[in-house]
């Protein structure tokens, strides 16, 4: 059973092969299918199987960032009810250099009362959500020295969850949580 489940899959094919910058046709000869199927697919005249959903967006380098940008609301929701704020992605999400095989790096920081069992089921449910594996840092005590995910995370403060890249292009940056 695939690891993607949506209620419009067409628009994750869609994004992902736009993301990619590729045409139909493109994404038909990477997925080994008709163009045909992409488009159908893509339009929802063909209904998708989680497998095949998982092939296609392999074929076009689905991203976790562009999963975040399609669960934002989702994943903020699940934060919340367990407890978390603070919500910042670091790694290669927040840098811009994810593709198909990456995971999402969390960093939270938890609320009185939350536990790590919240911590464990937050983390389950984003990757039931998005598709992709995820792991939770939890900021409640200071760095070890030379670790850089801390302030890759913090610099990496926007509003809303908005995506910026920087001018060269290279990094991609997010926010799920501002502090409480």
């Amino acid at each position: 059973m695939g690891r993607f489940h949506s209620d419009n899959p067409g628009t994750l094919i869609r994004d992902a092969r736009l993301d990619l910058g590729i045409t139909q046709t493109e994404l038909a000869g990477r997925a080994e299918l008709p163009e045909t199927t992409i488009a159908e697919m893509e339009s929802g005249a063909m209904s998708v199987s989680p497998d095949m959903l998982e092939h296609v967006l392999r074929a076009a380098d689905y991203r976790p960032n562009l999963a975040l940008k399609h669960y934002y609301a989702e994943i903020r929701q699940e934060a919340t009810r367990r407890g978390l704020r603070n919500v910042r992605i670091f790694g290669s999400v927040a840098r811009g250099d994810d593709g198909f095989d990456s995971d999402i790096d969390l960093l939270v920081t938890p609320g009185e009362g939350t536990n790590a069992f919240d911590i464990a089921n937050f983390v389950d449910r984003v990757r039931q959500i998005t598709g992709f594996p995820t792991e939770v840092i939890v900021d409640t005590k200071p760095f070890p020295p030379g670790w850089t995910a801390g302030e890759e995370a913090v610099s990496s403060r926007m509003d809303s969850g908005r995506r910026s890249r920087s001018v060269v292009g290279v990094s991609t940056k997010w926010v799920l949580m501002e502090p409480r």
